[in-house]
């Protein structure tokens, strides 16, 4: 599951690791990549909307299984709070075995989200997709030492071409009426972190402010008592496209699928 303003094919390089022993399903959340947008942009702030769309989906490929389903879930900022919900929600149709999240812990505080108004619907328009490719550097040097490849492969997937020749973001900047003043509030998913008892890996950015040293390391005393690995030199959010991240998460995973 992508981060806040990106989208399925981000994980194109993690897939093709994990294909041989996993089947790989990655989504484009509504309002981003090629789902839709939704009408009322208030809805974009409720965790139910996701939560209903992500049960949806696998109960849809539940009933295409011929058994009860194993998930391993892997969530990227946004996709790793929507992961922590999903696996303390009763009654799912698949068993969760492993969650593994990047640079993403159970509290946000209001001031750190009212920040990502800085960027996220500006909906900034460019004469070509290299225009984007560098503007999106520019903003996101944080995610690591990407490739050029990488940063291109980023842009592709993550454009939108106008009528009048320009491009854009792809996702729908009504995403970021969740960071208005009157709005935002602190994310605390504490609750649902406490309930958690399933193998569970944190991946934290070294120069990350989003998750703090101080909260990775209640991580590993409360609910599933994580797995930290931290990362130097890497910001918010490590994008899982690195050979050393993937592997981590390939690992992790491989190691409780053969207990599954």
């Amino acid at each position: 599951m992508h981060g806040l303003t990106r989208n399925c094919r981000d994980f194109d390089f993690l897939a093709a690791a994990l294909q041989q022993n996993f089947r790989v399903i990655c989504i484009d959340m509504v309002g981003r990549g090629r789902s839709d947008w939704l009408k009322r942009p208030l809805d974009y702030n409720s965790p139910l909307v996701y939560l209903s769309d992500v049960e949806n989906i696998l109960r849809h490929v539940h009933t295409q299984a011929p058994g009860r389903m194993q998930l391993y879930w892997v969530g990227v900022s946004m996709g790793g709070l929507i992961g922590m919900m999903l696996a303390a929600r009763p009654h799912l149709p698949v068993d969760f075995n492993a969650l593994a999240i990047s640079d993403i812990g159970p509290f946000i505080p209001t001031w750190i989200l009212r920040r990502f108004a800085d960027f996220v619907g500006k909906d900034p328009r460019f004469d070509s997709l290299d225009q984007m490719q560098a503007y999106m550097k520019s903003i996101s040097r944080s995610c690591g030492d990407l490739s050029d490849a990488q940063w291109h492969h980023l842009a592709k997937y993550g454009a939108r071409d106008y009528a009048d020749g320009t491009v854009g973001f792809r996702y729908d900047p009504a995403i970021a009426i969740s960071f208005q003043p009157d709005i935002a509030q602190d994310i605390d998913l504490w609750p649902h972190w406490d309930r958690l008892a399933l193998p569970t890996l944190v991946l934290r950015g070294g120069q990350s402010d989003l998750l703090p040293p101080a909260m990775a390391g209640e991580m590993q005393l409360r609910g599933p008592r994580a797995d930290v690995v931290e990362l130097p030199g890497i910001g918010h959010a490590p994008m899982l496209m690195d050979s050393r991240e993937i592997g981590l998460i390939r690992n992790f995973l491989l190691k409780f699928k053969s207990h599954s």
